[in-house]
Formats: structure tokens, C-alpha cells, sequence
């Protein structure tokens, strides 16, 4: 029984929540923002670094033409994403993100995980842009950075490590963590000027593929390409870089399948990180509940329409399998022999990237996570790097879309922990038997899973939907695996069926439970379709990363363990508050128990508890 106690109380402490007051106005902050500024924010801190850093390399590696199809499958993950996002920041319109949100209710394991995970993508978010700075940078000069390094240092290492470090990359770093740790902030003109010329160069990039792209490039045969003579009529010199048949594919605007478009999305999903910026601003904003969730959306519409274009005339102007991994606009007006527009693209291209790193933070955290960016950009290549971020984030996210899930059919907010903004007249108080008649007590069955007496949630329809929400997320993950990994085969085909209809049914359960009344400015819609499929494609996008990603994210993760149950778990800011209250705890259980009347105690007894407002009833 001790172990038992024990046991029950440990989950107690994962599970904690943060206490929030959304009704105190104790915010410094003016409230100056509208709808408007939020959309110029989410585009100003998302569009740019993706299709510079990503387009050449995905395209490249993974999808070809088809490219314009894995920005599609990311963006919608994206806005599937955001959608959940916006709910959160309509629940919760503070000043935070993620972690803010999951800590504030689901507890504060899944706070940490998801923090954690944010973390990793913030750290390689400064690594991945500085190493594109530098390739973009290195373009201009002829890549001499490169060939000194290889030449120097060069690292055999395939699939663990960066063919040579780049020490460049490491300097950009040092300089901007320099800055900002001793406080020098960036010039709001300056930056809007950087933002102006990055669209300039986008929309000319956009023209230059319609007047010098061809339709040809997206229907190329490998056979014909591989018996090239050594000639060329482009720029480039050819005969050191004919591809072999595995560099090809297939050709045509798919080479690789479907397959690679769906590798290629998870990759691009890096491109859209960033709108959770917005999130940040709830103390700001005139009317967030609103401008928050609308924000985020068209951020991520205008980025989608943007990569699309971008990729799409990138594809035209030049062969996929010649583009550059490192710095491809700059390389496809060298090829369609317009010399003089790489310098104009490189230098937009190092504006839209200088940009990017937005942090102010204290100094010690400034400074460790400088370092840690700085050895990332030293040691690992700028694929790598994207693809790591966008495991971590994918993994983030997902637990935002389960948190909605769960969140919209329970009884009563967790714990009480936070107040809802603007909600409080439209909320009934809960105990966990709201709409159960006096005098019954709530039993499990079939029939009460399928069709719940209740219109309000209730105490076990909210635990149902805890278990299958719980059980569809494993499910999910096993489907996933299986899916990419597993191959054609009878057995697998037979499994994913059988999990297929599993989870199918999980969904059905869940939406016969009745859903939460509570008034919010912004829910997501067609629930629990919405977040179930956010949550599929955000984990089966995690699958299509290769395997020394995950290891990578499994040594993240081991030491974010590591530090939560080790330090996190006994030092948290509601730990510290839970060892400093016991006996406020136990003086309020003896006013509610002293204030019991006997009425109130004859219905205790039959497992229903009364309200204090219904004293007057009795």
C-alpha cells in the first residue's frame, strides 16, 4: 500500500500544473499589436531561411520538381499545427508558447518534454542559418572557404559528421551571441529594410524562373542525361559533375516517389518553424483571442504561396540533380548565364538570413546556448541540422495537437489551474458529475461509452477520452513505423489494416463523448478529426527522417531525462511552491470538510458532491 502511495503521488508530481491567472491585467506590456502586425511577424520570422537553406538540398536528395508538393504536405502539418496553436492561445493568452501552454494543462513532464524539444530546435535554428550564411556567403567568394577546409580538415565521417567543420559558421555565432549577451538590440529600420529586400529578391526569383525556366526540367530522362556528351551549352562545366542512376532516380517531375516527397516534406517542414512567434505576443496584442489564431494561420499561407513559387522556378531555371545543396539560387542564375543576379541574390539571400536570430535572453542562457549552436554549426552538415530541428519540433507540436484533443472533452479545467480570458459568465462550475442527475451514481458500460447521458463531460467521459487518446497516439506510432518501414509485404499490409481500424474506432469513441461548452474566441473545428490527423502526419513525417537523425534525438532526449528527473523534477518553480504550502493544503481540506452539512453529506454518500451554490437548494 506504502509503494502504492508512492507511486500515485510520483505521478502526481509529472503531472502538476502551472497556476496562471488570464484574467489579472499585471502585464508591463502595451497592447498595441493588431491582426495585421501579428501576420507581418509570422511572415518577417518564417519566410526566407527555408527555400535558402532548404531548397537546393531537398531537391536534390529527395523530391526533384516535386519539391513544390513536399512545401504542400509541410504546410498543411503547418497550419494543422497552428490551428491547435490558436486554441492554446485563446485558452491561454499570455505571454509563452508551447511549453507555456502544455504546462499550463496537461502537467509538467509534457511541459518539459515539449520545452525541451524547443530548445533543441531554437539551438539548431542559430546553427542551421549560420552554416547557410556561410555557404551563401562563400558563393560569393568563389567557395574558398570550403576547399581550405577540405584540403585542412577534412572529416571522414560519413552520416555522423560534417565533411569539414565550418569555422565561419562558428564565428557568425560568437558574434551574434556577443551581441546580444551584452544587450545590443537589433534596429527595428534595419530589420524592415533586410525584410523588403528578401521579398524583392523572392518575387525576382519567382520572374527569373518564368522567363528562363523551362518545362523541360521537370520531365527529365536519366537515360538521355547519362549519355550526355562532355559539352555543354551552360555556364557550368559538366564533366565533373555527370550523376550517376541513384542521383537521378526515375526522373520525370517525381524521381524519387512518393516516397521522396513525403522525406522531402519532413525536411521542409524546418521552412515554416517560426510562426509560434506569434504565440509569444499575447501581452501585446489589442485583441488576442482573435488576432492570435488568424495570425498564425495567414503567416502560414503567405509562406506556403512564397516556397511553392520559389521552388517551383528554381526547379525550371536549373536540373535538380545539378542544384546546389549549399547555396542554390545564387548557383541557378550562374547556370542560366545571368552572372551579374547571383551577387543581387546572394546579398538578399544574407539579408533574409541575418534576419532570422531574434532571441533576447539572459545572459547565461545566451551564452550556453550560443555554445551549443556554435559546436552544432562546427561539427554537423546543414541537412543534418534541418532535419534534427524538424524531428524535435514535429515531436512538439504533436503534443500540442493531443493537449487540444484531451483538453476539449474534460470536465473542468486541470487542477483549476489557470482561468479562462473572457469565459468566466459562460462557464458552469464542474466537479467531475456535471449533468448527472442527484442521486446517480456515474457506472461504466458500453452503452454509457457509446451514448453518455450527459450533454456536459463528466468524470469518466473525460478518463475515456484520456485512455484512447492515449492508446491512438501508441497506435499511431506503430502504424507509422510500419508504413515506411515495413514495405509491401502481406503481414504488414494485414497489421496496418487491423491498427487502421483500431484507431478508427478509438476516434468514434471520442467524438461520441460530449464536448466541453466552455466559450472560446477561436476552437479548432471538425474536432477530434482535426488533431488526430495534425497528430498522424506530424509522427509519420518523424518517420520519414533517417536513422542517424533519430539517434541524435534519442541522445537529446536521454539527456533532457537526465536533467528533469535527476534536478528538473525537485527544483521546478511548483515543486518549490507544493514543499512551501502543506499547511495551507491541509488548513483548506479542513474548511471544506468542517463546512459539510449533513444534506450535503447524504449526497456525498450516494457519490455526488454539491455545490456551495446550492446550499440555498437544499
Amino acid at each position: 500500500m506504502m509503494a502504492l502511495d508512492k507511486l500515485l503521488s510520483f505521478g502526481k508530481r509529472l503531472l502538476r500544473v502551472k497556476v496562471v491567472d488570464c484574467n489579472a491585467e499585471d502585464s508591463r506590456l502595451s497592447r498595441c499589436l493588431n491582426t495585421l502586425d501579428l501576420v507581418a511577424l509570422g511572415v518577417g520570422s518564417t519566410l526566407g531561411a527555408g527555400v535558402y537553406v532548404l531548397a537546393g538540398a531537398v531537391a536534390r536528395e529527395n523530391s526533384g520538381p516535386a519539391i513544390v508538393l513536399s512545401f504542400l504536405i509541410a504546410a498543411l502539418a503547418s497550419v494543422l499545427a497552428g490551428l491547435c496553436y490558436a486554441e492554446f492561445g485563446a485558452r491561454v493568452p499570455k505571454t509563452g508558447s508551447a511549453y507555456l501552454y502544455s504546462y499550463v494543462t496537461v502537467g509538467e513532464l509534457w511541459a518539459f518534454i515539449t520545452g525541451w524539444n524547443l530548445i533543441l530546435a531554437y539551438i539548431i535554428g542559430t546553427a542551421s542559418v549560420a552554416r547557410a550564411w556561410s555557404a551563401t556567403f562563400d558563393e560569393l567568394i568563389g567557395k574558398r572557404i570550403e576547399h581550405f577546409s577540405r584540403q585542412y580538415m577534412y572529416i571522414n565521417a560519413p552520416g555522423v559528421l560534417s565533411e569539414y567543420p565550418d569555422m565561419f559558421a562558428v564565428f557568425i555565432i560568437i558574434t551574434l551571441t556577443g551581441l546580444l549577451a551584452f544587450g545590443v538590440k537589433e534596429s527595428a529600420i534595419v530589420n524592415k529594410v533586410f525584410t523588403c529586400i528578401n521579398v524583392l529578391v523572392l518575387l525576382f526569383m519567382v520572374i527569373s524562373g518564368l522567363v528562363k525556366g523551362t518545362m523541360k526540367n521537370w520531365y527529365l530522362d536519366p537515360d538521355e542525361i547519362l549519355h550526355v556528351s562532355n559539352s555543354s551549352n551552360s555556364s557550368l562545366n559538366l564533366t565533373d559533375i555527370l550523376p550517376t542512376r541513384e542521383e537521378l532516380g526515375v526522373g520525370g517531375f517525381m524521381p524519387f516517389g512518393f516516397a521522396g516527397v513525403l522525406s522531402g516534406a519532413a525536411t521542409c517542414f524546418y521552412a515554416f518553424v517560426g510562426f509560434d512567434c506569434i504565440a509569444t505576443t499575447g501581452e501585446e496584442v489589442k485583441n488576442p483571442q482573435r488576432a492570435i489564431p488568424i495570425g498564425i494561420v495567414s503567416s502560414l499561407l503567405i509562406c506556403f504561396v512564397a516556397y511553392f513559387c520559389v521552388s517551383a522556378a528554381l526547379t525550371l531555371m536549373m536540373p535538380y540533380y545539378l542544384l546546389d545543396s549549399k547555396s542554390p539560387l545564387p548557383v541557378a542564375f550562374k547556370y542560366v548565364g545571368w552572372e551579374g543576379a547571383k551577387y543581387a541574390v546572394a546579398v538578399g539571400s544574407l539579408c533574409a538570413l541575418s534576419t532570422s536570430p531574434r532571441t533576447k535572453t539572459p545572459l547565461t542562457a545566451t551564452l550556453t546556448c550560443g555554445i551549443r549552436a556554435a559546436i552544432m554549426a562546427f561539427l554537423f552538415d546543414l541537412k543534418d541540422l534541418v532535419d534534427l530541428m524538424s524531428i524535435g519540433t514535429l515531436l512538439a507540436y504533436t503534443l500540442v495537437a493531443a493537449c487540444v484533443l484531451v483538453l476539449r472533452y474534460q470536465p473542468e479545467l486541470p487542477g483549476g489551474a489557470y482561468q479562462m480570458a473572457n469565459t468566466q459568465e459562460e462557464m458552469e462550475p464542474s466537479n467531475g458529475s456535471m449533468g448527472i442527475l442527484p442521486g446517480v451514481e456515474e457506472r461504466f458500460s458500453l452503452n454509457t461509452l457509446l451514448f453518455p447521458d450527459s450533454l456536459e463531460p463528466t468524470s469518466l467521459s473525460g478518463s475515456s477520452v484520456n485512455i484512447c487518446a492515449s492508446v491512438l497516439g501508441l497506435l499511431i506510432l506503430v502504424f507509422s513505423a510500419l508504413a515506411v518501414q515495413g514495405g509491401s509485404a502481406l503481414w504488414n499490409l494485414v497489421v496496418l489494416s487491423l491498427i487502421f481500424i483500431i484507431c478508427l474506432v478509438l476516434v468514434f469513441v471520442i467524438w461520441r463523448q460530449p464536448e466541453s461548452k466552455t466559450k472560446l474566441s477561436f476552437k479548432v473545428p471538425l474536432l477530434p478529426f482535426l488533431p488526430v490527423i495534425s497528430m498522424f502526419i506530424n509522427v509519420y513525417l518523424m518517420m520519414q527522417l533517417d536513422q542517424g537523425t533519430w539517434i541524435r534525438f534519442a541522445m537529446w532526449m536521454l539527456l533532457g531525462f537526465v536533467i528533469y528527473f535527476s534536478y528538473g523534477i525537485h527544483h521546478s518553480v511548483e515543486a518549490t511552491t507544493a514543499r512551501s504550502s502543506p499547511d495551507m493544503e491541509m488548513d483548506s481540506y479542513k474548511h471544506d470538510h468542517d463546512s459539510i452539512t449533513p444534506e450535503k453529506e447524504a449526497f456525498l454518500h450516494n457519490g455526488i458532491e454539491v455545490r456551495e451554490d446550492d446550499d440555498r437548494d437544499l
